[in-house]
This record gives C-alpha cells, structure tokens and sequence, in this order.
C-alpha cells in the first residue's frame, strides 16, 4: 500500500484534476489553492481488569477479523476522547466505564476500504460499573476475560494493541 493522499487524484473543493502532492502530509490544487492534509484520526482503546483478568474481545470484522482486540474504536467528530472510548465500550460489550484513567497513546495503521489509515490510539484504565453485564454487540463477536498471567500479545491483530498489551502488562499490572 501506498501513502493515503496517493488515492486522491482530484481536488475535493473543485474536482479539478491539478490536485498535486505538496508535502508528506498533504496535496494541493494548482487551480483553487485547497490543500488536503492526512493526519492521523483518533481512535480510543479500552483497558479493563477484573479479578485479576484482562477483557477482551474477538474482532468479528476485518482487518484481523478473530484476532483478539480490547474494546475500542473511533472517536466521532465533536466527541472528547473520554466520550469515545466510553461509547465504543458500551456498543461491544454492553458495560459502562465508571472511571477512566489515560494511560499511553501508540499511532497505528488501519487497513480500511482499500487504504490504509494512520490512526493515533488513545489507552484508558477503566473501570466499569457491573461486569456481569458484559454481552458481544456490534464489532465485537465475543467478549473473553483472560488471567493477566495467561495474556499472550501475540494473539492480537492489530499492531498498535499488541504493544499497547505488552506495554501495559510491563508498566501496570501487577501479574
């Protein structure tokens, strides 16, 4: 794959087709003088432990669909980061965040619809209000509680998930 503004061929303000790489990070077109900047889109992960195990959830759609994943997603436009990561939390498992503690953010690469986006991947503690309550909606395909002393890394797709397991297990959970 290519870098994301490769797939731009035509000036989205005009449709004119003088729409030129003007630096890494963007493209600008020689006839109304719009220029289009790729940065990363915000994405938020949730971290919960109970009991001693880690929560996580089956992908049910690509990329790496049945891998592992922590709940997460997107942020909406005109969404805090905290609001994010509480919203995609209560739509694939069905539990709602009480606290929530920033921890580290890892950029990454989302292979989506033919391009691959740079995202930036926000981590949050949280702390939810009833466990049991936990059921597999919307991305994810089944939710899974596993021992800390039992989490491989390895065994999540996504890039910037595997390190932000690993970093979390090294700095923050007492296995």
């Amino acid at each position: 794959m290519g870098h994301p503004l490769e797939k731009f061929l035509f000036c989205p303000l005009c449709g004119s087709r003088s729409f030129h790489t003007a630096s890494f990070k963007s493209r600008k077109c020689g006839n109304c003088g719009f220029e289009l900047f790729m940065n990363p889109s915000s994405a938020c992960v949730a971290i919960i432990v109970h009991e001693g195990a880690l929560l996580a959830v089956r992908r049910r759609y690509e990329p790496a669909a049945g891998t592992l994943d922590l709940p997460g997603g997107f942020c909406d436009i005109g969404e805090t980061a905290e609001e994010s990561v509480r919203r995609e939390l209560l739509e694939e498992t069905s539990l709602t965040a009480t606290a929530l503690t920033y921890l580290f953010s890892y950029p990454n690469t989302y292979h989506y619809s033919g391009i691959d986006i740079p995202t930036q991947d926000l981590f949050f503690a949280c702390n939810v209000a009833d466990p049991s309550a936990i059921q597999a909606h919307d991305d994810a395909a089944e939710c899974i509680w596993i021992p800390l002393n039992q989490v491989d890394p390895a065994a999540f797709g996504l890039h910037s998930v595997r390190q932000g397991v690993e970093r979390f297990l090294s700095e923050y959970a007492s296995v």
